[in-house]
């Protein structure tokens, strides 16, 4: 699930991210989406790849690695970015409200 309203496009100098073009109420899920997983050993063979600054570290131990399907890994990677993110690690999704 991925609100119709958002899109990817340049971020300045710092890449491309995600970005809305309606206002969203705080609190609001606006995608939902599935991971894949990596084992310990893929991850780190994928942080010398150009996937690095699109993983998350993943699992309970956070030695696991995780690439989000949709969005998921194109929005803002900022310690003070305007949405937060939930791991489901059962599940293998993550949801960004």
């Amino acid at each position: 699930m991925i609100l119709p309203f958002l899109f990817i496009a340049p971020s300045g100098n710092r890449g491309r991210g995600v970005f809305t073009s309606k206002k969203i109420p705080i609190g609001t899920d606006i995608e939902i989406s599935p991971v894949l997983e990596f084992s310990v050993k893929d991850r780190k063979q994928l942080e010398g790849t150009l996937l690095y600054n699109y993983i998350f570290e993943w699992g309970n131990s956070r030695k696991k690695g995780a690439l989000g399907m949709g969005y998921i890994s194109m929005y803002n990677h900022s310690y003070s970015a305007n949405c937060g993110y939930e791991m489901d690690f059962d599940n293998n999704i993550m949801t960004i409200r």
